[in-house]
C-alpha cells in the first residue's frame, strides 16, 4: 500500500545506528518505552523478542540487525514503535527497536526523491525514497515498512510465543 498522496503526508523519524529513518504516520500505533523484551530461543536474530502489549504477545525486530546496520548499545532514548505491517488483506502488529524517536515530519510529493541506486545504507528496496526536510540539505530515508520484512518473516515473527518469565531481559539495568 502506498502512502504517497498528492498532498502532504506525516512521517514519523527515528534513529537507527546514527542515521535518521521515518515511516509514514498512519502505519505507527504507539511509541514504548523500551523495558522488558522476552527472548524466544530459536526466533531469526532479527528478532529481540516478544513484549506484553495490553495482553497481546508483540514481537519487537530489531531493524539494525535486520537492515544489517552496525549493532548498537541499548540506551534510555531506546524504544519500540509498534508499527502495522500489511500482510495480504491483514495488518500485523510489530514493535521495532529504534535507537531514539526523531520528530513527526510532513513531506509533500515534490520533497520525495526516488532513492538512488546505490550508497543508500540498506537495500534500495526497502525505501519508498528519500524526503528532503526543510530548507536543510539533509535526507531523511523514508522506509517501506511492507517490504523491509518479507511475507515469510512477518509469519515468523507473529508465530512467536514465549512462556511467561522466561530469558526475560530487563534494559532498565542496561541502560548506557
Amino acid at each position: 500500500m502506498s502512502e504517497e498522496t498528492s498532498a502532504a503526508t506525516q512521517y514519523l523519524s527515528f534513529i537507527l545506528a546514527g542515521e535518521e529513518y521515518a515511516l509514514g504516520i498512519l502505519r505507527v500505533k504507539e511509541i514504548i518505552e523500551y523495558d522488558t523484551v522476552t527472548r524466544v530461543p530459536g526466533a531469526p536474530v532479527w528478532v529481540r523478542g516478544v513484549f506484553n502489549l495490553r495482553g497481546s504477545v508483540v514481537p519487537v525486530v530489531d531493524l539494525t540487525v535486520k537492515l544489517g546496520l552496525p549493532s548498537i548499545q541499548l540506551t534510555r532514548r531506546s524504544c519500540i514503535v509498534v508499527v502495522e505491517v500489511r500482510q495480504g488483506n491483514e495488518d500485523i502488529v510489530l514493535g521495532l527497536l529504534a535507537d531514539a524517536i526523531g520528530q513527526v515530519i510532513e513531506l509533500g510529493p515534490e520533497d520525495v526523491a526516488p532513492p538512488p541506486a546505490f550508497g543508500t545504507p540498506v537495500h534500495v528496496d526497502y525505501l519508498l525514497g528519500m524526503g528532503r526536510v526543510g530548507t536543510a540539505r539533509k535526507f531523511i530515508l523514508l522506509l517501506d515498512i511492507d517490504k523491509v520484512l518479507s511475507g515469510q518473516e512477518v509469519l515468523s515473527a507473529t508465530a512467536l510465543r514465549a512462556p511467561p518469565g522466561e530469558d526475560t531481559e530487563r534494559t532498565t539495568g542496561k541502560v548506557a
